[in-house]
């Protein structure tokens, strides 16, 4: 974390109501992200950032910029997202311009609509930069298209965060496997082995092809392709971990990159 609370020089101190920008950081390719995010950045005051950022493109901020990391890794060092969004209002009523920082974006599983509601109560003046989704540029980067002429007309984006019988777990399983849909999942890789059950129990086919991509747009990206009825094992087997997007669907069968 890079931490300076002096002013830049040409902003003068004041006592008016900053505001703070949601910024999505794209997938993870620093030349994914857009121009108006890369524009945030550089006026940015402060920068509230998270861990799947792209690290390259806070190097586009101005050296007194104020950094903050309120990272939260799975299974270890996690900030409440109350406390993120006391830090976003308490520097905008400070008069500093604020950048609430994510990797893909922000109302993609990023909880950017929490974050807009603090500073709405708090009267915060907001605005959004949408990022590239890893659900849309990740399956893309390795190839596989998520709809096809043919093969499917749709597709669904669900979170695999929690287990399908988890009873925190708001997906309708059931539906997604008789909906021809490719099902995109993120932050499914611990539990991809009991989602890819459930599906198959469900009606999907255990021989639907599947996919996981693990750093989607980075130089280290890998694809695992296998069957849904063996995909979690090969994931395993050739060691991926988060982050991953996994594609299940015919589509996972295509190789068109």
């Amino acid at each position: 974390m890079r931490e300076n609370t002096a002013q830049h020089a040409d902003r003068p101190a004041s006592s008016a109501l900053g505001t703070v920008t949601l910024v999505g950081g794209g997938p993870g390719d620093p030349g994914l992200m857009s121009l108006a995010g890369r524009e945030a950045i550089e006026k940015a005051e402060v920068i509230v950032t998270d861990r799947l950022v792209p690290h390259a493109v806070l190097s586009w901020a101005a050296p007194d910029t104020e950094v903050i990391d309120v990272a939260k890794i799975p299974h270890g060092r996690f900030t409440p997202q109350e406390e993120i969004n006391r830090i976003l209002v308490e520097a905008a009523q400070s008069g500093r311009a604020v950048v609430r920082l994510k990797g893909g974006d922000n109302f993609v599983f990023g909880r950017g609509g929490e974050e807009l509601i603090a500073c709405a109560e708090a009267g915060i003046p907001t605005q959004v930069v949408p990022g590239l989704s890893s659900a849309l540029a990740v399956p893309g980067a390795a190839g596989i298209p998520l709809t096809h002429r043919g093969l499917t007309q749709g597709f669904a984006v669900v979170s695999g965060h929690v287990a399908p019988d988890d009873p925190a777990s708001t997906v309708d399983w059931e539906a997604l496997a008789s909906s021809n849909l490719t099902i995109v999942v993120l932050m499914g890789v611990r539990q991809l082995g009991a989602i890819a059950t459930r599906l198959v129990s469900a009606g999907l086919a255990s021989t639907t092809p599947a996919a996981v991509i693990a750093d989607g747009t980075l130089p280290s990206q890998r694809v695992v392709r296998a069957t849904l009825d063996d995909i979690a094992a090969r994931a395993a087997e050739e060691g991926i971990g988060a982050p991953a997007v996994t594609v299940i669907g015919r589509v996972a069968g295509l190789e068109l990159g």
